[in-house]
């Protein structure tokens, strides 16, 4: 790599003459509060995760960025992470003033075929890269996320028809390439019950215990079923193993998501959406665009979240249950409360509430991903819409108010559930954040205290995140209370280091 190869550094922009200085580079590090040394040290720290040992950033290599230098890969992607983190939205490449060099269609990008034998590779690539190369972070930072119309628009695709869409399943027996081959179908029915049936199982792990305990043996699974994806078989049996891989690569793209790989877990929702599609299943389908929402309104994208969940809602309308659809109204309010737009909220948490009682005993079987929505999950979404008011229109006690009955009561119902111990964390941290609302540091502290135990048995990066965030605010608005000092110096033992390897 020469005298750069260990800094991961080009040199200049054109490879000859002084560098223009990087002033969009520039902008995000001034307003990141960060130093030189802290930004190296930060990008090393990641470059390690992700296996990068020949990386070694230090002040005079940051220096040299900020001037113009352009950085060889990974280290464009680990800074966009790095920023998006610190914003607490995507900062893509691009809006550094960086480059990043070409990478084929399964680890870049969202805009991909819709059609069988695509997704089929698609799914088998970028699966067995993530077990190969199994550290933490790494597809992480060697992906974008897509936001804005580059994300919307190839998912507005989800809808259209398509010469695949119609004879799917079909294909299994046609041809060479992804679904080719002659070689008889050796699936049975009871192996292709084990198959659904272990994915219900890997679900009930992610709920209990977090996303970073088990995602790689949901990646290998995936991987597995890509395989049986490539072989000769009847037509209800493709449609029945692409949804298998739908749903495993949803639950890949949840579980990377949960601990903090933004890009990853974008990359298996898309993919996982291609599935579905494949597999005929548009209920599922609408699931994993909410799941799309859910990360985007994190990343601080909730225009962008409110249109995939219209997305969502549009192609489910007449095939999707009253769960599903009253999931997709509390997560429509989310993205509403986030905006700011509290009539446009308060509609949709209604539509949510009234939807989810017509949930009735004589209702046909619902599928597995859809059991989460339970009323605890209700309270707990809706609640979460008032709290984000409240933030969205400058700390407002009314709709904090609003929001602490509703939040109580999603505590008090997950309290009683063994099984989705993660839910239970992040609804006790929301209800921290509604006591520092209402200025009542020390009931803040007790949820906080109670989170932090049930923190203990996940691993989720989403929930040790929120608890530093609101230990953190709590520091800053109420540092002279003594529970909340007690509960500052308590959080550095009680939590692992941030974004430490799964």
């Amino acid at each position: 790599m020469g005298g750069n190869g260990a800094s991961g550094t080009s040199g200049q922009p054109d490879g000859s003459g002084p560098a223009a200085r990087n002033e969009q580079l520039t902008s995000w590090f001034v307003r990141s509060g960060w130093s030189k040394g802290e930004l190296a040290r930060q990008v090393n720290r990641r470059a390690r995760q992700m296996g990068a040992h020949h990386i070694s950033t230090d002040t005079s290599r940051v220096r040299r960025w900020l001037d113009g230098e352009q950085p060889r890969e990974p280290v464009p992607r680990i800074l966009s992470e790095l920023f998006s983190e610190r914003f607490g939205s995507v900062v893509a490449i691009e809006q550094l003033g960086l480059r990043t060099a070409h990478q084929t269609p399964s680890v870049s990008g969202v805009d991909l075929p819709w059609a069988g034998p695509q997704t089929v590779e698609l799914l088998g690539e970028f699966s067995r890269s993530d077990l190969m190369l199994a550290r933490r972070g790494f597809l992480g930072t060697s992906l974008a996320l897509s936001a804005g119309p580059a994300l919307i628009e190839p998912m507005q695709r989800w809808l259209v028809p398509t010469p695949a869409a119609e004879p799917a399943a079909a294909r299994g027996g046609q041809g060479g390439g992804a679904l080719g081959g002659h070689r008889p179908p050796r699936l049975s029915e009871p192996e292709l019950d084990l198959l659904e049936t272990t994915t219900v199982m890997f679900r009930q792990w992610d709920a209990q215990c977090g996303g970073g305990l088990r995602r790689k043996a949901v990646v290998g699974q995936l991987h597995e079923v890509t395989d049986l994806l490539q072989e000769t078989h009847p037509a209800p049996v493709m449609k029945r193993l692409f949804k298998v891989a739908a749903e495993l690569a949803e639950l890949a793209g949840w579980m990377s998501y949960d601990i903090g790989l933004h890009p990853t877990a974008q990359k298996y929702f898309v993919l996982a959406l291609h599935a579905a599609k494949e597999a005929g299943d548009k209920p599922l389908g609408s699931y994993i665009l909410s799941n799309m929402s859910r990360q985007m309104i994190h990343l601080g994208r909730p225009e962008d979240a409110l249109e995939l969940i219209h997305l969502a809602q549009y192609g489910s309308r007449d095939c999707a249950g009253p769960r599903t659809q009253a999931m997709l109204y509390a997560m429509e309010a989310r993205a509403y409360a986030n905006m700011g737009q509290p009539s446009r909220c308060k509609r949709a948490v209604r539509m949510a509430e009234d939807t989810f009682e017509d949930i009735g005993p004589g209702d046909a079987p619902e599928p597995d991903w859809i059991r989460f929505f339970s009323e605890a999950e209700l309270n707990g979404e809706n609640s979460h819409s008032f709290r984000d008011l409240a933030y969205v229109a400058g700390r407002s006690p009314m709709y904090a108010s609003l929001a602490a009955p509703v939040m109580e009561r999603a505590v008090e119902l997950f309290g009683r559930d063994e099984v989705h111990q993660r839910s239970y964390a992040l609804n006790l941290i929301g209800m921290a954040t509604v006591h520092l609302l209402q200025r009542e540091p020390e009931q803040a502290a007790s949820y906080v205290d109670r989170a932090l135990v049930v923190a203990g048995k996940v691993r989720s990066e989403r929930v040790n995140t929120r608890l530093r965030k609101t230990v953190d605010t709590a520091a800053r608005e109420y540092g002279d209370v003594a529970e909340v000092v007690r509960l500052t110096d308590h959080l550095a033992f009680a939590l692992p280091p941030a974004a430490e390897a799964v």
